[in-house]
C-alpha cells in the first residue's frame, strides 16, 4: 500500500457527547411511557385530570382537619361550616383503636411483644443474620403469650417442656424404628399436655407464685387482635399447608383421600362460616366445664382456612418443578424427607413465593370478620366509638386511620416479598 494511502482507520477515541435532551432523564421517560401515541396520551391527559379533581376535593378537607376537640360538635364549631376533617376522634381514641379495652397500665406489654416479635421476625426473614438467634423466634411464641395474658409463667414453660418432651422420646425411639419415632415424636407432647401438665401446673403454682396480672381475652380488641390473630394464623399455616400439599400428592391411599377431602371441604366454606362455627358450635362438642378461648379457636380456624389455600399454592409449585429434579434427587440416593428439605420444597416454595404472600395478605385483611363473633377488633370498635354520643355521625376519619394500619402492614409484607423474589433470583 503506498504511504500516501488515506486511512480509514481512526487512532483515538472520540470525546463522549451527552445524549440529545430527548432520549435521556426524565423527558425520555415520560415519552416513552406516557405520550408514546396518541391512546396513551390521551389517557394521560385523563388521568392527570381525575387525580387534579380528586386533590382539589380531599385537600381542603385534609388541610382543615382539626385535630383538638372532645366531640364531633365542638369540631364543627371549630370549623364554622367550612369543610375539614375531624380527626380529634383519633387523638381521644388512637389507644382504644391500637389495644381495644387493655388495661392502660399495662400498654407496655404489648409494646414490648411487638418489639420482641421484630427481633424474633428478623433471623427468619434476613439470612445474613446470625443463626443463633432463631433459638430466640422459637422461644417467642411462649414468650409474647406470657407478655399479652400473663397470668402464671409456669404455663408457658410447660407447653414449651411438652416440645422437649417430644424431641425427647423422637430421641430416643428413632435409632430403631423411624416411623414410632415420628408417632412418639406427636404423642408423647399431647400425652404431657393433657396428664402431666395441668397437676404440675398447680402445684408449680402453689409453690413458687411467678408470672403477672392476667388480662381476659374479652379485654384484647383493636388492631392487637388483628396482629394476634393474623401472624399466629400466617405462622402456622404455612408449614401446615406444605404438609397438606405433600400429603395430596402421596402415594398413601389413606392419606392423600383425607388431605384431599380437609382442603376440598375448606375451601368450599366461607371464613365466616367457620368463625361461627368456632364461637358457637365448637363448644358443644367440647366435654361439660371445657373452657376453650375464643380467640385461640379463632386462631385454629383461621390456620385451617389460610392452611387449605396455603396448600394449593404450594402443589402448584411442586407441579412446575420439571421431573428431572425429582429423578436427580432419586440419583443422589436422598431419602424422601432429604429430597423434599435439600432439592424439591426450596424450589417449589421460590416459585409459589407470590401465590403464598397472596394468601397472607387475605388472610390479615380478614381478620376483620371477626366482629361478626363479638370479637372487637378495629372495625369493631369503629361501630363502637360511633356509637358514643360524642362522636355519633363520624364516618370517613375512623375507616382512613384503619385502612392506612392495614395498609402498612399489607404493604410491607409485599415489599418484603419483592426483596425475596429478587434475592433468590440472583441465585443467592
Amino acid at each position: 500500500m503506498p504511504a500516501t494511502a488515506p486511512t480509514f482507520v481512526r487512532r483515538e477515541m472520540l470525546p463522549e457527547r451527552p445524549p440529545p435532551p430527548l432520549e435521556a432523564g426524565a423527558v425520555r421517560w415520560m415519552r416513552e411511557n406516557l405520550f408514546s401515541g396518541w391512546v396513551n396520551t390521551l389517557l394521560t391527559v385523563a388521568s392527570l385530570y381525575v387525580v387534579w379533581w380528586i386533590l382539589a376535593h380531599v385537600s381542603p378537607w385534609l388541610g382543615n382537619a382539626v385535630w383538638n376537640a372532645g366531640s364531633l360538635s365542638e369540631c364543627r364549631e371549630i370549623l364554622d361550616g367550612v369543610s375539614g376533617a375531624c380527626f380529634a376522634v383519633i387523638r381521644d381514641r388512637w389507644h382504644q383503636l391500637l389495644f381495644g379495652f387493655y388495661p392502660p397500665e399495662h400498654y407496655w406489654r404489648p409494646v414490648l411483644a411487638l418489639v420482641l416479635l421484630l427481633v424474633a421476625l428478623a433471623p427468619v426473614l434476613f439470612s445474613e443474620l446470625p443463626r443463633r438467634l432463631l433459638w430466640f423466634s422459637a422461644a417467642y411464641p411462649f414468650v409474647g403469650y406470657f407478655l399479652l395474658w400473663g397470668g402464671s409463667a409456669w404455663l408457658p414453660l410447660l407447653a414449651a417442656a411438652g416440645f422437649g418432651v417430644g424431641y425427647l422420646a423422637w430421641r430416643l425411639t428413632a435409632p430403631g424404628a423411624p416411623l414410632a419415632a415420628t408417632v412418639a415424636a406427636f404423642v408423647a407432647p399431647v400425652l404431657w399436655w393433657l396428664f402431666a401438665a395441668p397437676p404440675l401446673l398447680g402445684e408449680l403454682r402453689d409453690a413458687v407464685p411467678l408470672g403477672i396480672d392476667f388480662v381476659r381475652s374479652d379485654s384484647i380488641g383493636g388492631f392487637l387482635l388483628s396482629m394476634i390473630i393474623g401472624i399466629s394464623a400466617i405462622s402456622l399455616s404455612l408449614p401446615l399447608g406444605i404438609l397438606l400439599a405433600l400429603g395430596r400428592q402421596s402415594d398413601m391411599l389413606f392419606l392423600r383421600s383425607v388431605c384431599i377431602g380437609f382442603i376440598e371441604f375448606i375451601r368450599g366454606v366461607p371464613l365466616i362460616t367457620l368463625l361461627f362455627t368456632a364461637s358457637l358450635l365448637l363448644n358443644y362438642f367440647l366435654p361439660p366445664g371445657t373452657s376453650f378461648d375464643l380467640v385461640l379457636r379463632v386462631v385454629i380456624m383461621a390456620t385451617l382456612f389460610a392452611g387449605a389455600y396455603i396448600a394449593e399454592v404450594v402443589r402448584g409449585g411442586l407441579a412446575a418443578l420439571p421431573r428431572g429434579q425429582y429423578e436427580a434427587a432419586d440419583a443422589l440416593g436422598l431419602d424422601y424427607w432429604k429430597a423434599q428439605r435439600l432439592i424439591i420444597m426450596p424450589q417449589a416454595l421460590k416459585i409459589s413465593i407470590p401465590g403464598i404472600v397472596n394468601t397472607f395478605i387475605g388472610l390479615f385483611k380478614d381478620t376483620t370478620l371477626v366482629v361478626f363473633i363479638g370479637l372487637l377488633d378495629p372495625v369493631g370498635l369503629s361501630n363502637s366509638i360511633r356509637a358514643d354520643t360524642d362522636w355519633n355521625g363520624i364516618y370517613w376519619e375512623l375507616f382512613i386511620f384503619i385502612g392506612a394500619l392495614f395498609f402498612i402492614f399489607c404493604f410491607s409484607i409485599s415489599r418484603y416479598s419483592m426483596y425475596l423474589e429478587r434475592k433468590l433470583q440472583k441465585g443467592h
